[in-house]
């Protein structure tokens, strides 16, 4: 009988911590077009819900069970590094109907996309979206070749309403950064050595100036730094979330 009582538990406590797991971080933005509900799976993954549509960018299935969250209708893929490009989540995620955007080195393993490049702007089931830049210039792998080559990756703005949302992928403060307009929000990655520094993320931060500010892709970079860093930047609303 103790035995069945300790087993009893141990399922419990299995389904309990499993269902936790699935308890994602929610923020919902105001749009002129009706709330955009954003996700947060954690590291460079994120969820967006808006208008009936669920856009996943850049799934992981190290860090969620997708069998339990709604399939895509938009899938984005910011480059080929398999914590951006895991097939196995894209494979759940995918329908018949799922309009998967990705990068060339992408759609070299994985065929049926809509190829962008740096500087494309299409307009996916009535979101327009655009590619930007993403890669580094600073930091470098051991034979000096970047973690991130120029021309190779992708960020994206994606347009909802009247708020348009940066995701800026794998990138160092790049000058194309700079030329971004209208940008409501956006997510800055802050993974050193791949990525930016805080210092780098503030540099940006204050010259795209969007309302809000997720660093996201931060693993184990102190992400309250950026909040000191932005703290008399009072046009900027620096908001943390579970996104190592």
């Amino acid at each position: 009988m103790k035995i069945l009582l300790l087993l009893g538990t141990f399922v419990v406590a299995f389904f309990t911590l499993t269902a936790a797991a699935q308890e994602f971080e929610t923020d919902t933005i105001k749009t002129a077009a009706g709330n955009l509900k954003i996700t947060f799976i954690g590291h460079g993954t994120l969820m967006f819900t808006f208008g009936g549509k669920v856009i996943h960018a850049d799934p992981w299935s190290r860090l969620a069970d997708y069998t339990k969250l709604p399939k895509a209708d938009i899938i984005l893929l910011t480059h080929e590094h398999p914590d951006h490009f895991d097939p196995k989540a894209i494979e759940i995620l995918q329908t018949k109907n799922t309009m998967l955007v990705l990068t060339e080195a992408c759609a070299d393993r994985m065929k049926g996309g809509i190829v962008m490049h740096n500087g494309d702007a299409k307009t996916v089931l009535g979101l327009k979206i655009e590619a930007v830049p993403a890669y580094n210039i600073v930091h470098m792998r051991s034979d000096g070749h970047p973690f991130h080559p120029k021309g190779v990756g992708n960020g994206y703005v994606i347009t909802f309403g009247d708020k348009r949302v940066y995701v800026a992928g794998d990138t160092e403060n790049i000058p194309e950064i700079k030329t971004l307009k209208n940008i409501h929000i956006a997510f800055l990655p802050m993974n050193l050595p791949y990525t930016m520094t805080p210092e780098m993320v503030t540099d940006a931060a204050k010259a795209i100036k969007q309302k809000v500010l997720y660093p996201y892709h931060y693993g184990e970079t102190d992400a309250s730094k950026i909040v000191d860093l932005l703290k008399d930047v009072k046009e900027i609303e620096v908001r943390i979330r579970k996104m190592k």
